[in-house]
């Protein structure tokens, strides 16, 4: 990486990331969801959850509107990806391994499955187009653009509005009831930080008056992804020379289908590991299917992953057209970072420090999701395709180990692995007695870790 830095962009627009991201259609393990009821977060076992994931959805998959797990009707359409041939030898793949076709925001979501999407009518349909699009005229909503938030004002212990910047000028804008942060993992604790609201020792480093110490912008975790590409003999995959065919422009400008309607990945694996220790009820790793190629243009101009341009210049010279891609995702990291305050400027960008890898079984996981993919590599149906793996070991990267050893596996993890922007947990919740929580069960900042007497901050 440039610097030895991953690339983690922010969602500074309507939508949020929901406008920027994958538009990959996922609620997550209803396993993680009870075990944070367990944990002392009241009303967020999945049973509770469920009704709200259900009255978001308007739901087009046909085999799935009747589901007990899905709806319709909702503000959010989800649509199925599949567009090419690649798709169904994934799934053909995969039930060589004994994989079952499963609905991943179902029942179980052990095993293959389509991607859900919130694409529509060949669309990106973010949060903003499905909820405030269609009711941006209304008298009681406000929506402030261009506008840079720089503290949250607290008084009487209470959250009474914030202070932004607006076209160069300084607000003050005092709140009726209540101030809803939702700024994402990196901008949710840094603003609270700036207000005084986090780990007394940080703060006081920074001069800044603590209203509340808690541990805001600790226990960071993040998902990360590895690569595997594999060359095949079929011209399947979408490349640069698809997207340039009239044919499949036309396609897309009649009919709304076809190459230019997804974004590239069509199915999922969700499995567990069988690394010595882990017993889990939820998947700890994921497998996703990309049938794009990652063409010399494209690791040019494709996902800013701010790999070293000489390391891009090497990629280019075993680049081809006709291929996909299998990532490995580590789900559930045991290595955990932080976010910190390189300053009381709100306009200095936090220290992100992700502490990838820094734990053992985060390496055990993935080389388990290595494995696992280069078995569904063997199946009779990719080796139909002749698929073979694109190999990214380079003159002085990962050259000098064993091909195929861990070590070697291990080596190109720690040089290519880049986050699936996913970052969470920085204002974690919990009981009021956990001394990692930030906010309780109903999202208020609440309960210092060494306060004598905790007070609830709205």
């Amino acid at each position: 990486m440039k610097e030895q830095r991953s690339y983690w962009p922010r969602g500074r627009v309507l939508g949020g990331t929901s406008s920027i991201n994958h538009m990959v259609y996922i609620r997550g393990s209803r396993h993680d969801y009870d075990q944070w009821e367990t944990e002392g977060a009241d009303g967020w076992s999945y049973t509770d959850v469920l009704p709200y994931f259900m009255k978001i959805e308007d739901m087009k998959i046909k085999q799935l509107t009747n589901s007990t797990y899905h709806s319709t009707g909702g503000y959010l359409p989800i649509t199925e990806s599949k567009v090419t041939p690649l798709s169904n030898i994934y799934q053909r793949a995969a039930e060589e391994l004994g994989y079952k076709v499963v609905d991943q925001n179902g029942e179980d979501m052990i095993g293959f499955s389509y991607v859900q999407s919130n694409i529509f009518g060949g669309e990106r349909f973010s949060t903003s187009t499905a909820y405030i699009r269609p009711i941006i005229d209304r008298s009681n909503l406000h929506i402030s653009t261009h506008s840079f938030v720089t503290k949250i004002l607290i008084a009487n212990k209470t959250a009474i509005g914030i202070e932004m910047i607006k076209n160069g000028q300084k607000m003050i804008l005092l709140a009726r009831k209540e101030v809803i942060l939702s700024a994402g993992a990196v901008n949710s604790p840094q603003l609270l930080m700036l207000s005084g609201i986090g780990p007394r020792e940080h703060l006081d480093e920074h001069k800044i008056e603590v209203y509340a110490d808690l541990p805001v912008g600790e226990n960071m975790e993040d998902h990360l992804m590895f690569f595997m590409k594999y060359n095949i003999k079929e011209d399947l995959s979408v490349s640069v020379k698809s997207t340039q065919s009239w044919w499949n422009m036309l396609q897309y400008y009649l009919t709304r289908g076809g190459i230019f309607s997804f974004s590239g990945m069509e199915a999922i694996i969700f499995d567990k590991s069988r690394v010595k220790h882990t017993q889990t009820l939820y998947p700890d790793y994921q497998l996703m299917f990309f049938s794009i190629a990652s063409d010399k243009t494209f690791l040019e101009n494709g996902l800013p992953l701010n790999y070293n341009d000489s390391v891009v210049k090497l990629a280019q010279t075993r680049a081809f057209s006709n291929e996909f891609t299998i990532t490995q995702i580590l789900l559930h990291p045991k290595s955990t970072g932080s976010i910190k305050l390189k300053s009381n400027d709100p306009f200095v960008n936090p220290v992100i420090d992700p502490n990838y890898l820094i734990h053992r079984h985060d390496i055990d996981i993935f080389i388990e999701a290595i494995r696992k993919t280069q078995e569904l590599a063997k199946s009779k149906a990719l080796m139909k395709l002749d698929a073979t793996l694109n190999r990214v070991d380079f003159p002085g990267i990962c050259d000098e180990e064993e091909f195929d050893s861990d070590i070697y596996w291990e080596c190109l993890i720690r040089h290519y692995a880049v986050t699936v922007y996913h970052p969470s947990c920085t204002c974690r919740m919990g009981d009021k007695d956990d001394p990692t929580a930030v906010v309780d069960s109903k999202l208020r900042y609440a309960y210092g870790i060494h306060r004598k007497h905790p007070h609830i901050y709205e």
